[in-house]
C-alpha cells in the first residue's frame, strides 16, 4: 500500500483579504533568463564557453535584458566566460548581466572581480531561509540567518561604491516557500534596510520557489502577503523564480504576476534542476494568446528549440506546450473535422481574430507550419481525411463524399499506422482519378442543339473510348453535357445510372488553372452509389472524366 502518511501538508497562508483572484494579466513582467546559471548546472553535459557564448547572444537577440551568466565566483570556467563576455564587447548597453554569489566576502570580492569592466550588473547574493534547512542544514537561529544577509548586503555596498559601473542588488531568502511569512519579510526588510533602495534607483527582491511545495494558489498568496507587508514598496522590483517540483510552474508564475511581481525568473523550455525552473517560453506563449505583448521576440519557436538542443544537449518534448513536435496536430477525428471547418469560417469572414477549434494560436504565427496540425491514423475520422485534401491538395470533398474516402485511407491505417498526406493523395489518385478501367475516357466533341427546333436535348455529344483496350465512341444526346453523356452511356452499355449530385471548383487560379469535378453516381439497377473525380482545364472534360471514374468504382463496365 503507498505509504501516504509518511507525509503532511505544507501549510498555507490565512490571508483573507488577498486581491489577486480578481485580477488580469496585462503586460510582460520584467523577464530574467537564469539559462546560462540554474539551466546550465542541470545539464548532464553543461555547455561549453563557446556554446554559453553562443546561447548568451541568441538570449539577447531574444530580448532578454536581464540574463543571469552563473556563479563567476564559485567557478574559473563561468568567471573566464563573463570575462570573455567583458572582453570582447559582447554585452549591448542595454542588458545587464547577473552574477550570483554566496554572502561571503572572498565571494563577493571575486564576483566584482570579475564583472569589472561591465557598464551595469545585478550582484544576486542569496542564503537559505527555510525552517527545515535552518534546523538540519546550518544548525542557526532566524537572527544568525539575518546577519549573514545583512553582513552580504554591506560588503556588496561597499564595493558598488567604487564600482564604475551601475550595481544593482537582487537577494533571495533561498528557499522561500518553505519559510515562515513573517521570517522572509523580516530578513527581506533588513537586506532592504542596508542597502537603501530608492523608487528612482531599486533593488530586486527575489522570492523563489526553490522546491515547490504547495499549489499556486498557494504561492500567490504568499507573494501577494509579502508585497502588501513591505514598507517603502516603490523602491522594491518584487522578482520571482518557480520551480516545477510540483508540474505547476507556470501556473505559480502566472498567479505571482496577479499578485504583484513585476519579474520572472526561468528557462527556455524549463530546463533546471530535478522537474526544472519555470518555463518562460510557456508563459510568453500564453501572454501571446490572449493578445498580450510578451515583449520577446519569440516568433521562430524552431530556431529557439534548434539552438536550445544544440547547446543543452537536450530534447523538446513533442508534447511541450507550443514547441512540441505533437502539439499542433490533431488525431481525432472530431477534433479534425473542427479544424477544418474553423478554418474555412475564418477564411469566409475574413476575421482579425483568431479562432480556431483546438488551436489556441495560429502555429504560423510563431513560425510552425500547417502541414503538422493534421495527421491520419486508424481513429482518424473523416473529418480529417477532408481536411489533409483541401489543406495540402486543393480538393474541396463534397460532404457526402468525406466517408466514402475516409473508409479508404481507414483501411490503410488499420494495416500500417499512421498515414502520410503524400500516401493519402496516392490512395485518391487510385482510388478516383486513375480509375480508367474497364472504360477510359479518351475524347469529348460537345454540339449545340438548341438551335434545331426538331431536337428535344439542346446538346449532343461525340465521345471516344476504350472499353478493355478496344477503341469506342457513341453519340448522347441530353439537356447539358453531363446529361447528355449520362443518357449514352447507359444505351451504350446498357446499364441504368442516375447522377444524383455534381459539384465542381478550381484547384488553382491564373491561365493554366484546372478544375476539379465531383460526380455522385447512383447504380439504379442495385441501389449502389459512389462518387467518381476528374481533373482538367476543361470543366467539361473534368466532368466527364468524373463519370466514368463512377462508374468504374461501380463496376458497371
Amino acid at each position: 500500500m503507498l505509504n501516504y502518511k509518511r507525509y503532511q501538508k505544507n501549510p498555507v497562508v490565512d490571508y483573507k483579504e488577498r486581491q489577486w483572484p480578481n485580477k488580469e494579466i496585462e503586460k510582460a513582467p520584467i523577464w530574467c533568463s537564469v539559462d546560462l546559471r540554474d539551466g546550465n548546472q542541470a545539464l548532464i553535459d553543461p555547455m561549453q564557453v563557446n556554446e554559453k557564448i553562443e546561447m548568451f547572444q541568441f538570449l539577447v537577440k531574444l530580448g532578454f535584458k536581464e540574463i543571469e551568466i552563473g556563479f563567476p565566483a564559485a567557478s574559473q570556467i563561468e568567471f573566464d566566460f563573463l570575462r570573455q563576455l567583458v572582453d570582447r564587447k559582447l554585452i549591448p548597453d542595454d542588458v545587464r548581466v547577473q552574477v550570483l554569489t554566496q554572502c561571503r566576502e572572498e565571494l563577493i570580492d571575486r564576483t566584482f572581480e570579475a564583472i569589472e569592466g561591465c557598464k551595469q550588473a545585478v550582484v544576486h547574493i542569496y542564503n537559505s531561509t527555510s525552517t527545515l534547512q535552518r534546523d538540519v542544514v546550518f544548525h542557526m537561529n532566524r537572527q544568525e540567518i539575518i546577519d549573514i544577509a545583512v553582513k552580504g548586503t554591506q560588503m556588496v555596498k561597499e564595493r558598488a561604491a567604487k564600482f564604475p559601473g551601475k550595481i544593482v542588488l537582487e537577494y533571495s531568502p533561498e528557499s522561500f516557500t518553505g519559510t515562515e511569512l513573517d521570517f522572509a519579510l523580516e530578513i527581506c526588510t533588513a537586506v532592504q534596510d542596508a542597502w537603501g533602495p530608492t523608487k528612482e534607483d531599486p533593488m530586486i527582491i527575489n522570492l523563489p520557489s526553490t522546491v515547490e511545495m504547495n499549489t499556486p494558489n498557494v504561492f500567490a498568496d504568499q507573494i501577494e502577503w509579502m508585497i502588501t507587508h513591505f514598507k517603502n514598496r516603490e523602491s522594491l522590483i518584487i522578482s520571482v523564480h518557480p520551480h516545477n517540483d510540483r508540474g505547476t510552474g507556470v501556473a505559480s508564475a502566472e498567479l505571482a504576476m496577479l499578485a504583484g511581481a513585476d519579474r520572472v525568473e526561468g528557462t527556455l523550455f524549463g530546463n533546471g534542476e530535478r522537474t526544472g525552473n519555470v518555463d518562460i517560453l510557456n508563459i510568453a506563449y500564453n501572454m501571446f494568446s490572449q493578445g498580450i505583448d510578451p515583449e520577446l521576440a519569440i516568433e521562430r519557436v524552431n530556431d529557439i528549440i534548434e539552438i536550445y538542443e544544440r547547446c543543452c544537449k537536450m530534447p523538446v518534448h513533442p508534447r511541450h506546450p507550443y514547441a512540441g513536435k505533437l502539439v499542433f496536430t490533431a488525431f481525432s477525428g472530431s477534433h479534425q473535422d473542427a479544424i477544418n471547418k474553423g478554418v474555412q469560417a475564418l477564411k469566409e469572414r475574413g476575421s482579425e481574430h483568431w479562432q480556431v477549434p483546438y488551436l489556441p494560436i495560429d502555429p504560423a504565427d510563431i513560425g510552425r507550419e500547417y502541414e503538422p496540425i493534421v495527421r491520419i491514423n486508424s481513429q482518424s475520422g473523416k473529418g480529417g481525411v477532408a481536411f489533409i485534401m483541401d489543406t495540402y491538395f486543393g480538393f474541396k470533398l463534397p460532404k457526402a463524399m468525406h466517408k466514402e474516402f475516409a473508409n479508404v485511407i481507414q483501411n490503410v491505417s488499420e494495416k500500417q499506422g499512421e498515414v502520410s498526406p503524400e500516401q493519402i493523395m496516392d490512395c485518391f489518385k487510385a482510388e478516383y482519378l486513375e480509375k480508367k478501367e474497364p472504360i477510359h475516357f479518351r475524347k469529348l466533341r460537345v454540339d449545340d442543339l438548341s438551335g434545331e427546333v426538331e431536337s428535344a436535348f439542346d446538346t449532343r455529344v461525340t465521345v471516344e473510348y476504350t472499353n478493355r483496350g478496344v477503341a469506342k465512341s457513341f453519340v448522347g444526346v441530353g439537356n447539358g453535357p453531363i446529361d447528355a453523356v449520362q443518357r449514352g452511356l447507359c444505351e451504350e452499355l446498357d446499364i441504368r445510372i442516375k447522377v444524383l449530385d455534381y459539384e465542381e471548383h478550381a484547384l488553382q487560379s491564373g491561365a493554366n488553372s484546372q478544375a476539379a469535378a465531383y460526380i455522385h453516381l447512383l447504380d439504379s439497377q442495385t441501389g449502389h452509389v459512389t462518387y467518381g473525380v476528374g481533373v482538367s482545364s476543361n470543366i467539361t472534360r473534368a466532368s466527364v472524366r468524373a463519370i466514368f471514374s463512377a462508374i468504374n468504382r461501380l463496376e458497371l463496365g
